[in-house]
């Protein structure tokens, strides 16, 4: 019963459509990212959002460790990075750093994504552990846009693009 219930819940999850996030961390731990939709704001004061990450992500350490992340919002050209990031193309974490697409935030030097919709560096304040995950609160320091862009969105187990032509 409870097998079907998370296949039903998958599935429903599948359904909500969400925007798709490359999420970075550079610190003492390393340098890592991984491509997230369970991403949503908290408040605006101060200004938080909070990351989920699964527990048994080798970047969950990592993330915990460093204590800082920067949340790339992507937008539509941005679809193979996301997949990178993912884990989807093979290529290793040195690699996905290694393009010529990072910059480092302007406060906490986390890595950037070049022409993101947003990119919002902060600080993890606390983490909740939720069941397979780990529920990152991190109140940002610094936010930098780029709008006037069509976005990449994850729907239906697939990338969709959501223009802003309407």
């Amino acid at each position: 019963m409870q097998n079907e219930l998370q296949q039903l819940f998958r599935n429903a999850m599948s359904q909500l459509a969400a925007a798709v996030n490359v999420v970075t961390s550079r610190g003492e731990s390393g340098t890592c990212g991984l491509t997230a939709t369970a991403v949503c704001s908290v408040s605006d004061s101060p200004a938080t959002l909070l990351v989920c990450i699964n527990r048994n992500s080798e970047t969950n350490a990592v993330f915990k460790a460093n204590g800082r992340l920067c949340v790339n919002v992507c937008n539509a050209g941005q679809e193979e990075v996301s997949r990178h990031f993912a884990g989807m193309t093979g290529v290793a974490m040195e690699e996905r750093f290694a393009l010529d697409i990072w910059a480092p935030g302007a406060v906490l030097e986390q890595p950037m994504l070049r022409g993101a919709l947003a990119a919002l560096e902060g600080r993890i304040v606390d983490v909740a552990e939720v069941g397979s995950h780990s529920v990152f609160y991190t109140e940002i320091d610094n936010v930098v846009l780029c709008e006037n862009q069509d976005a990449l969105l994850y729907f239906n187990r697939g990338f969709r693009t959501l223009s802003t032509n309407g």
